[in-house]
């Protein structure tokens, strides 16, 4: 989902700066909560595993480009049902800025564009969840239409994020809509993937579940 430098140029970036300082915001108002709910080391730990995570879903697992952007396997739903929204924001920042700092120092001028494109899906599938999972049910007993609908959000909002920041930076000619609508065609093939392995992580935590609250794990993965 990288944005390729100079898709956005540097006189648009203020929007980029904005969306991202509005996903920082709501990021501390959740860590925040999550604080008061597991505490702030739980935060931490679960924070520098989604960052772990996220930096070898960017880096290590396959990735290719397509049209205006890349193709990777984010992982984002799997992150939040198991850690929580708050340390999966924090995690996808991080592995983000790490892989642009040490591996892809291209892409850190867009760093503010790609982690918009990451944090405001992550955003829409907590409420998401809030209204399409019924309250007395744990992660850990979601169904695979459950996580689809997670997937399908997550991903078509990272995919309509993509078409906008092209859009916005380069434009309606036919080239630019024909590059985001191969990448489009592309990355939601990833829908089919993502749910299984939510599912898989879910069986592996279920198999593993505590016989005491867990503060390394979402409070929602074990108890409804």
């Amino acid at each position: 989902m990288h944005i390729e430098p100079g898709i956005v140029d540097s006189a648009k970036m203020v929007f980029a700066y904005a969306t991202a300082a509005g996903a920082a915001a709501y990021t501390a108002r959740i860590a925040s909560k999550d604080i008061g709910l597991h505490g702030a080391a739980s935060l931490f730990v679960r924070s520098l595993t989604a960052g772990a995570a996220t930096f070898v879903f960017f880096e290590v697992l396959p990735h290719f480009p397509v049209g205006v952007s890349e193709v990777h396997f984010i992982l984002g739903t799997t992150l939040f049902l198991i850690l929580g929204a708050a340390p999966a924001a924090l995690g996808l920042a991080l592995g983000l800025l790490v892989q642009g700092m040490f591996f892809a120092p291209t892409d850190l001028p867009m760093y503010f564009v790609n982690l918009t494109t990451l944090l405001v899906p992550l955003f829409a599938i907590e409420q998401l969840a809030r209204r399409v999972i019924p309250m007395d049910t744990a992660y850990v007993d979601l169904k695979y239409a459950d996580v689809l609908k997670l997937s399908l959000a997550y991903q078509g909002g990272v995919v309509a994020w993509v078409a906008f920041w092209a859009i916005y930076g380069q434009g309606f000619g036919i080239e630019n809509l024909s590059s985001v609508a191969s990448f489009g065609v592309a990355y939601m093939l990833v829908v089919l993937v993502e749910p299984i392995a939510d599912l898989i992580a879910l069986a592996a935590a279920k198999a593993m579940r505590p016989t005491a609250p867990n503060r390394w794990v979402a409070q929602r993965l074990y108890t409804a």
